[in-house]
C-alpha cells in the first residue's frame, strides 16, 4: 500500500496519467481496469481526505500494523522461533532507531515495514545496497513474513470458529 500511496503522489493524483501510464500496461480486462482505476481513485480520495497528499499512510494501513505489532509482542513472549528470528532483527532495528533519532516509528514492526520499503525504493532507483542493509533486510523480512502468516492464521480461525 506504501507503493500505491506514493504512487499516487508521483502522479500528483491525477487519475487521467495513472490510467494511462500505470492501468493501461497492466495484463488485465478492461473490466478490470476500470475497477483498478476506482480503486486508485478510492485510495487517492481517502488520501486527501486524511490530508496526507505529500506524507504519510492511511489510517487503515496503520491500523493493520499496529494490529501486527501487537502479535510482535505477544509473539516475543510465547513463540520461540518468532523470537529467534527477532533476535537476528533486532540490532538492526535498534541501529536504524538510533540513526532516525527523533524521527523514528512508533514500533518495531514499523522500522522493519520501512526499512524493507525502502530498500525495495533503492534498487527500484538502481542505488547500491550496502551488505549490511541487505541482511537487515532479510532479517526484517523473516520476522514480518512470520507475522503475516500468524496474522492471517489468526483471521483464518477466527472466521472458523464464528
Amino acid at each position: 500500500m506504501y507503493q500505491m500511496e506514493d504512487l499516487i503522489r508521483a502522479y500528483q493524483f491525477n487519475l487521467d496519467e495513472i490510467k494511462q501510464y500505470v492501468i493501461a500496461h497492466y495484463p488485465i480486462s478492461d473490466e478490470e481496469k476500470e475497477d483498478t482505476l476506482n480503486w486508485f481513485s478510492g485510495l487517492a480520495n481517502q488520501m486527501r481526505k486524511e490530508n496526507i497528499s505529500t506524507k504519510g499512510h492511511l489510517d487503515e494501513v496503520q491500523t493493520y500494523v499496529s494490529d501486527l505489532a501487537k502479535i510482535h509482542w505477544s509473539l516475543i513472549k510465547s513463540d520461540k522461533t518468532y523470537f529467534e528470528h527477532y533476535q537476528k532483527a533486532k540490532p538492526h532495528i535498534v541501529q536504524l532507531v538510533i540513526e532516525a533519532g527523533e524521527d523514528a516509528p512508533s514500533n518495531e514492526i514499523q522500522v522493519c515495514l520501512n526499512a524493507v520499503y525502502g530498500l525495495l525504493l533503492a534498487k527500484l532507483r538502481g542505488r547500491e545496497i550496502p551488505k549490511d542493509m541487505d541482511e537487515a533486510t532479510d532479517a526484517f523480512g523473516n520476522v514480518l513474513s512470520y507475522l503475516n502468516w500468524i496474522y492471517f492464521y489468526n483471521q483464518e480461525k477466527s472466521v472458523r470458529e464464528n
